[in-house]
């Protein structure tokens, strides 16, 4: 069975424009796009792909949250995860089982129902548990390698599932071994004994804390760039007098600068060339070169030399 052949049942689209499913709400459309409820469904919709070579590129979609689509598209296949994916059971001996497309802020919610704790810095975390393994998520002191136990990731060449500890994934700060033909369909989090209420208020103290510091109500994708070593990348961008500084409709933060807003004129051209131009001061300034951590899909014109590969 070819795509072409699953387009016709009904099972994948054509040109879904993607802009909408992510929260900078631009974005042109990917050639094929499909929804996906099982396991089962998502090997036979990849056996269709492989069957036509396997070269069509492949993008996973979680909620949008840490990506910039491009203003052309995506030449290739989108998958957003849901259905049996989108479950979560917390076991007998207290550990939580989540699918791949489990919001970050429901896993926390429902562990602290459970009684468990450990899991309540995911609360500010808008994305899913697929995105968390694939850059190793976290926040508040605590990241995904702390908790999480096992991933199931099927590679999407040979349709194969397997279960992967922390190590063998190599997770690291903001960082997994795991590439675009990887998808996480599950991840299983070791958990504390704690109370609803306790757990319930540090969610609170973490929403509170994000609530004072972050730009809320705007269009953005989060923190842009990760952290270096020697100093938080919003103080470093703020230190170059960047706050403010815009490029088109996108925007630096005068909040929080290592978050990148946009107005609704703005496209993802612009903000491709904010996050290259904000790159390139800072290291000319401070002799840092950031890494971003916002992911660019599709095709983007370089605006300079030195464009970070974001392509």
């Amino acid at each position: 069975m070819s795509l072409d052949g699953l387009v016709a049942e009904g099972v994948v689209e054509r040109s879904v424009v993607l802009g909408p499913l992510t929260t900078y709400k631009f974005g042109g459309p990917a050639r094929f796009f499909a929804d996906v409820a099982t396991e089962a469904d998502l090997v036979r919709i990849l056996a269709a792909r492989n069957s036509e070579g396997a070269d069509l590129p492949l993008a996973v979609l979680g909620r949008g949250s840490n990506v910039v689509v491009s203003d052309a598209g995506f030449d290739g296949l989108v998958l957003r995860l849901g259905g049996d994916f989108a479950a979560v059971a917390v076991d007998d001996d207290g550990s939580v089982t989540a699918g791949g497309a489990v919001s970050l802020p429901i896993l926390a919610r429902t562990a602290v129902r459970a009684g468990r704790g450990g899991l309540e810095f995911y609360v500010g975390i808008p994305g899913t548990v697929g995105g968390a393994v694939m850059m190793n998520a976290g926040c508040h002191g605590s990241d995904t390698s702390e908790w999480m136990r096992t991933a199931r990731v099927l590679d999407a060449a040979t349709c194969e599932a397997t279960d992967r500890t922390p190590a063998e994934l190599d997770l690291a700060y903001r960082h997994s071994n795991l590439g675009a033909g990887d998808i996480v369909t599950a991840a299983t989090f070791t958990t504390l004994a704690s109370t609803p209420a306790e757990g319930e208020a540090r969610m609170r103290e973490i929403t509170q804390w994000r609530k004072e510091r972050q730009p809320g109500g705007t269009l953005n994708a989060g923190s842009v760039f990760k952290n270096p070593e020697s100093i938080p990348a919003g103080r470093l961008i703020d230190e170059c007098g960047l706050k403010g500084f815009a490029v088109g409709g996108a925007s630096v933060s005068s909040r929080h600068a290592n978050f990148f807003v946009a107005d609704d004129t703005a496209t993802a051209q612009d903000v491709f060339d904010l996050v290259t131009s904000v790159r390139r001061i800072v290291a000319e300034a401070a002799g840092i070169l950031l890494e971003p951590e916002v992911r660019f899909v599709g095709s983007f014109m370089s605006s300079n030399a030195d464009d970070g590969g974001h392509r």
